[in-house]
């Protein structure tokens, strides 16, 4: 083989060679050794668009209804809702309360909480007409099903994500709802109700050991915790969304590793693993700390987990869990952090 021919052909193969290692060694910088799988924490669930606030009014005390005006939005299905960026960056979950068919606007509603964690007030004390906001979603968690008839409760502004189901419910479909509220002047949406034949309104406590359920019917329920525990006690196979998390036990200490960084942390029986970590890692992604955004999600290597978020899957749970709610089942767990 010519001189010349040889050196081109052994330059050509180093120059291969090094290409490969270069690739190799993005993909694992600890190469040879495998590559960690990336970390899942941070990433939205569904991507960020900016809507318009078209229009915002009071549709009952202490009540005010959004329409979010924007291009290509994405459909969605009645029980959907909406993570809402506010401007502060707080991020809080509103179910959608407008027509599915409308690709151009989403409406939410959202009750002001006097002594809730600011997302409310933030709402409706800053939130003004004309202003841009970020939202991401939609998403569904509470879904309407097939069934041979329906049966609704709701609470107060529990009514946002059945609304959408009353009016997608199919011509002759049989059902009912019980609405009910601290008083008349506080339900949103009552006047629109009170139109329909199937509405029964309480302004008060309900009498639930009055509430007819015909075997076989879907019943949904979205309002104040203590109504919704006592409609799952009567009927357990009930559909829930919540809009806080479930009042639980704060369980036992445990420990934490996060396997990346090599480090052990203690959590005790009265705080979260998200505080722990963020005591190590002041990074550490994180948002609604109730279970609902997904921001503070992470993998999980070894160890049993006590889920307590209202947002993953099934599958979802199988590998990863949302650290500002949920906990060790076993004494010890290990993070992909």
């Amino acid at each position: 083989m010519p001189k010349p021919l040889a050196v081109a052909l052994i330059a050509g193969a180093a120059l291969l060679t090094r290409r490969a290692m270069r690739r190799r060694i993005r993909a694992s910088p600890l190469w040879p050794m495998p590559a960690l799988d990336e970390p899942v924490s941070g990433r939205p669930r569904s991507r960020a668009l900016r809507v318009l606030v078209a229009s915002r009014e009071e549709v009952a005390d202490g009540v005010v209804q959004l329409r979010l005006e924007g291009r290509g939005l994405p459909r969605w299905e009645p029980g959907a809702h909406l993570d809402l960026v506010l401007p502060s960056g707080l991020v809080r979950q509103y179910s959608l309360c407008g027509d599915p068919a409308d690709t151009s606007s989403y409406t939410v509603a959202t009750r002001l909480v006097a002594d809730g964690r600011g997302g409310s007030r933030e709402v409706h004390e800053q939130v003004a007409e004309g202003m841009e906001l970020e939202v991401r979603g939609p998403r569904n968690r509470f879904p309407l099903v097939e069934a041979s008839s329906y049966v609704f409760v709701a609470g107060g502004i529990g009514i946002t994500p059945i609304l959408p189901m009353l009016r997608a419910l199919p011509d002759g479909a049989q059902w009912r709802l019980l609405y009910c509220g601290r008083s008349r002047e506080s339900m949103p949406f009552l006047a629109e109700l009170e139109e329909l034949d199937q509405v029964t309104v309480v302004a008060g406590v309900p009498e639930l050991g009055a509430l007819d359920v015909p075997e076989g019917a879907a019943v949904y329920c979205c309002g104040p915790e203590g109504l919704m525990a006592a409609i799952q006690e009567r009927f357990p196979l009930v559909r829930l969304e919540r809009f806080a998390p479930r009042v639980t036990a704060p369980g036992a200490a445990f420990e934490v590793e996060l396997r990346r960084s090599g480090r052990t942390l203690a959590v005790p029986a009265d705080s979260s693993v998200l505080a722990a970590v963020r005591r190590e890692l002041p990074d550490t992604l994180y948002s609604c700390e109730q279970g609902f955004c997904g921001t503070c999600r992470q993998r999980v290597l070894e160890g049993e987990v006590d889920h307590r978020d209202e947002l993953l899957t099934d599958a979802e749970r199988g590998d990863s869990m949302l650290i500002c709610v949920s906990r060790a089942r076993s004494e010890r767990i290990v993070l992909d952090m």
